[in-house]
């Protein structure tokens, strides 16, 4: 497998909005086609997001796979999977990013809340590295990144669900890399704090202003700050990295 990240195929999950959104335009930059997932969402037109990323990506000359993919559908992943390496000629980086958060305090979340953000937040992102999984293997190539978050080791309150959720894909992080290693596929875990995207503005701005001021460097997340260290885990320059978690939360867990 030749240096460097043109022509090479990028996998991301939940890419059409927000940072998951500026993950896929990361890769397209770099000279990479994407092929990019999503799911319907209440109150928010995803499709219509996802046309536009997929015409962002397009205008760089990238080749682009926009498709409905619901991560915790092990079939549907299979299919998702298929059709990316059909259509753009290989899969090479896989970026487990879809995820959704229902919070609410312990004692009064539902089982609904509980299990639909661990099936899609864990779950989900085991049936997106067990599906690629043969692929990188037969290659003897890939790089897998894992999206955690900060809430992994530093939960807040009633986040009970995404905080465990966000913590197991630690621990699968570690596995898959000590079983995918032998076969030089790379796989790591991001754990950002607080991200400037449209979930960040459903919150109180008391919320986020005390985010901000949390960071010691007195700012939140822009989603690109996310999504280069992404590429760089991709990167050949990080080609001696597995089984790690970078976290990019502006110094929130020095505090």
């Amino acid at each position: 497998m030749g240096p460097g990240f043109r022509g090479k195929v990028a996998v991301v999950t939940g890419g059409a909005t927000g940072l998951g959104r500026s993950i896929a335009l990361e890769f397209g930059r770099l000279g990479c086609h994407v092929a990019f997932c999503f799911v319907s969402m209440e109150g928010r037109d995803v499709h219509e997001q996802a046309l536009l990323t997929e015409t962002a990506l397009s205008a760089m000359g990238a080749g682009v796979l926009a498709a409905r993919c619901d991560v915790r559908d092990p079939a549907a992943v299979e299919r998702f999977l298929a059709d990316a390496k059909s259509r753009l000629g290989g899969l090479h980086f896989l970026v487990n990013n879809a995820g959704i958060a229902s919070d609410g305090a312990l004692w009064r979340m539902t089982d609904e809340a509980w299990h639909k953000v661990l099936e899609t937040n864990v779950t989900g992102t085991f049936n997106c590295i067990r599906a690629i999984a043969a692929e990188f293997r037969l290659q003897h190539y890939g790089k897998i990144v894992n999206v955690s978050a900060h809430q992994a080791t530093r939960p807040g309150f009633g986040v009970s669900n995404y905080a465990a959720s966000k913590a197991a894909i630690l621990g699968l992080t570690r596995s898959a890399a000590v079983e995918l290693g032998p076969s030089n596929v790379n796989v790591n875990a991001v754990a950002p704090g607080f991200i400037r995207t449209e979930r960040l503005g459903l919150l109180p701005p008391e919320v986020i202003e005390k985010a901000r001021r949390s960071s010691v460097l007195g700012r939140v997340a822009e989603p690109d700050d996310v999504a280069r260290v992404i590429s760089f885990l991709c990167s050949d320059a990080a080609r001696h990295i597995t089984g790690q978690t970078l976290v990019v939360d502006g110094g929130m867990s020095l505090e």
